[in-house]
């Protein structure tokens, strides 16, 4: 037997075992993947609406602003401080002058024990007890100093904490998009008041929407997942991918629900719309 009639014979053979025929499922609906109504995270006055209903934006893009003057002056008072104790935190002059100090009391309390050596009673015990007590206090304001420049970085490091947070109170009070979508409706008006946590603007995402439908169990072969899908409407026909069969079947009419992630990159469908859905055979 030739090798092109065995791939042939093969072939067919393959064909007519594939468990994993072409699919078409009538009356699957749009949906909405992402979507999202956006809270206050500070409460205060809605001074500004920089995107109107309608309006596209990118993931991050700010939308709306809580009054935040005061918020504004936290942050300046905290940059302020943080200055203030970087200021001191860097300045080793009280380092610098204990060292120095305790140079000279230890020179001179050298100088006078030479001069004992040579001269017994030049320099009195009294007096080299005293010389001796003024370089162990020299050595003493060293350490001192050393330990407060240490303490003085910590309350840099503290202030540096402080002007975070301060900035991030500045933030929140700026609405920023979640995802790129589409702004459909602000729920609050400049200069209303709005309490943290209350909705202020929806956004939905339109870019990718999702196709849901049901199909007959036995027409289900198993690993639909991951499968390509057309969802066809008013003659246009968009490219997707099968993301979730349902386990459980309906016990009345003996269905599963299937979801798909249709493309939308030109906004042409919209939510709601109802289609023809094909997953494609492998």
């Amino acid at each position: 037997m030739s090798t092109a009639l065995v791939a042939v014979l093969l072939s067919r053979v393959l064909a007519a075992a594939d468990p994993s025929p072409m699919i078409t499922i009538e009356g699957a609906q749009l949906t909405l993947i992402e979507h999202a109504e956006i809270p206050a995270r500070e409460s205060g006055v809605l001074n500004e609406i920089f995107v109107a209903e309608g309006g596209t934006v990118e993931a991050d893009t700010p939308l709306g602003l809580i009054d935040d003057e005061d918020a504004k002056l936290v942050r300046q008072r905290a940059e302020t401080e943080l200055a203030l104790a970087k200021g001191i935190a860097e300045n080793d002059l009280r380092i610098r002058f204990a060292k120095k100090s305790l140079e000279v009391a230890r020179a001179e309390l050298k100088r006078s024990v030479e001069s004992v050596e040579k001269f017994p009673k030049s320099v009195s015990q009294t007096e080299l007890d005293r010389l001796k007590l003024l370089a162990d206090k020299a050595e003493l304001d060293v350490d001192q100093a050393e330990v407060e420049v240490s303490q003085a970085r910590l309350t840099m490091q503290l202030k540096k904490h402080d002007l975070e947070r301060a900035t991030l109170q500045l933030n929140r009070r700026t609405i920023r998009a979640p995802f790129a979508g589409t702004v459909v409706q602000w729920k609050r008006q400049r200069g209303e008041w709005v309490d943290a946590s209350t909705p202020v603007v929806r956004v939905i995402r339109l870019n990718r929407l999702r196709a849901e439908g049901f199909m007959n169990v036995k027409n289900a072969p198993s690993r639909l997942v991951g499968r390509t899908v057309t969802f066809g409407i008013d003659g246009t026909k968009h490219k997707g991918t099968l993301t979730f069969v349902n386990p459980e079947i309906d016990p009345v009419n003996q269905q599963v629900r299937i979801r798909a992630e249709i493309e939308n990159s030109e906004l042409s469908l919209r939510p709601g719309q109802t289609g023809t859905l094909v997953v494609e055979s492998r």
